[in-house]
């Protein structure tokens, strides 16, 4: 028996119009289909990850390198530049106000001035023209302020010399005409000199307080972004390990132990850098400003007193400047922070014995000033006694001016303590940084080559 086949029942010629259908199909949606099917494949989703877990650790790694770096080059700045910008700044208005009491202190001894004091006139002129070089050198092109501050001061420091020259020539020969030369002279140094030293110090001093403020604070956005690429890499093992059904992938591993290691090299070095700038910040920029203030303020006192017997004031017009440099010295003084830790704590102790004796010697002038006895009265003011005004003045200075020299020694060792933590910080991130690259792609790549 032969069998036939069945008769379609499909109208005749639809199967090569089928196949005809199949050759017509739009290559573009065709690609479309394989592009989704291949997105939604295993080998996509671990390409994706990988691809997320290296942009995630390279920016990681980088950024905490970048901002290592930027914060110790920052801090070698402070110490090699800034800071001694500062102190230099400091240094000017000291020796003008010294080189202006020498020269107010000189005129009232009459006749020739006393070798000691022309020393002591000279030298201060010199160091302040040393300065003016020093922190003209050092400063920034677009520190406008400071370079006008300190040409405006150059430029006067000249006429000043000048003016005290002319008086001394004039005291000398005995021509009442002195007098009025050097209280120009005073005059020029008091209102304006010195107020622009001050104000040129007040800069300086900023910039190393607004650094050690900016530095003081941990570096949140790296760590941030280190602990997130962390987080990533463990869920991507986790996610893996469904995928695979393999519990561990040594690279993946690798680059957690990496990551994990920069986290915690970032966290330690970067809080123990950011307690040693605050540390410079409490122990050496506060105590070294208030200080400062205080030396300042006694300078100020100082010429003050001299001025007084110079121009021979009867109406108390120094005397009522005199109160007030005197009162907020005392504040300071009294205010001070006396805890055992506390820096300076022991020369502001004798600066405070010293202004006691320098505010009776004082009182004890303006007595004998009152009665009309001038040369008595000038003696009180700069003689050699150990009770006279001079030295409890000097008494005054020099400990006010051994706290500014510990309170810097401080801001410089905590500044240095918080640079050198960081030293290795920048290139250990850099390294440990392209491990977790290489351990990312060991891990990934095999998994990949499984879907081939």
């Amino acid at each position: 028996m032969v069998l036939r086949e069945a008769p379609s029942i499909e109208p005749h010629g639809s199967r090569a119009l089928s196949a005809a259908a199949d050759d017509d199909v739009d290559p573009a949606v065709a690609r479309r289909k394989e592009l989704r099917a291949f997105l939604a494949s295993t080998p996509a989703k671990l390409t994706a990850l990988g691809a997320l877990l290296v942009l995630l650790t390279l920016t990681a790694g980088f950024v905490a390198a970048s901002t290592v770096n930027g914060r110790e080059a920052t801090l070698d700045s402070v110490l090699a530049e800034t800071e001694p910008l500062s102190f230099s700044a400091q240094n000017l208005y000291s020796a003008l106000s010294v080189a202006d009491a020498a020269a107010t202190t000189a005129f009232i001894s009459g006749g020739l001035e006393p070798p000691e004091l022309r020393d002591t006139y000279s030298q201060a002129i010199g160091t302040a023209s040393a300065d003016l070089v020093y922190a003209s050198g050092g400063l920034a092109a677009s520190d406008v302020d400071s370079r006008r501050l300190l040409a405006s001061i150059s430029t006067e420091l000249s006429v000043y010399s000048g003016l005290v020259e002319t008086a001394r020539a004039n005291n000398r020969t005995g021509h009442p005409v002195g007098a009025a030369y050097l209280s120009e002279a005073s005059t020029l140094m008091q209102t304006s000199m010195l107020p622009m030293a001050q104000e040129l110090h007040a800069l300086q001093e900023s910039d190393v307080a607004d650094t050690q403020r900016n530095y003081s604070r941990p570096p949140w956005f790296a760590l941030i972004l280190i602990l997130v690429a962390l987080v990533a890499l463990l869920v991507v093992q986790i996610v893996i390990a469904r995928l695979s059904r393999r519990t561990f992938n040594l690279g993946l591993m690798l680059a957690s132990a990496c990551t994990a290691i920069l986290l915690v090299w970032m966290l330690v070095a970067g809080l123990v850098s950011s307690l040693e700038t605050n540390r410079a910040l409490t122990q050496g920029a506060r105590p070294m400003h208030e200080l400062t203030a205080a030396r300042i303020l006694a300078q100020q006192a100082r010429t003050e007193e001299t001025l007084k017997l110079v121009r021979r004031d009867s109406n108390g017009d120094y005397d009522a400047i005199f109160e007030d440099k005197s009162s907020r010295l005392d504040d300071l003084l009294s205010q001070y922070p006396r805890e055992d830790r506390a820096v300076g704590r022991d020369e502001v102790a004798r600066a405070q014995e010293a202004w006691t004796g320098w505010s009776s010697a004082h009182d004890r002038m303006n007595e004998i000033l009152a009665r009309g006895d001038f040369v008595t009265a000038a003696t009180v003011a700069i003689g050699p006694g150990p009770s006279d005004s001079a030295a409890q003045f000097t008494a005054v200075d020099d400990a006010l001016t051994d706290g500014i020299a510990s309170a810097r020694d401080h801001l410089r060792s905590n500044v240095a303590s918080a640079a050198r933590v960081l030293t290795a910080l920048g290139s250990g991130a850099l390294v440990l940084t392209l491990i977790a690259f290489a351990g990312i792609i060991i891990g990934l790549w095999p998994r990949l080559r499984e879907y081939q």
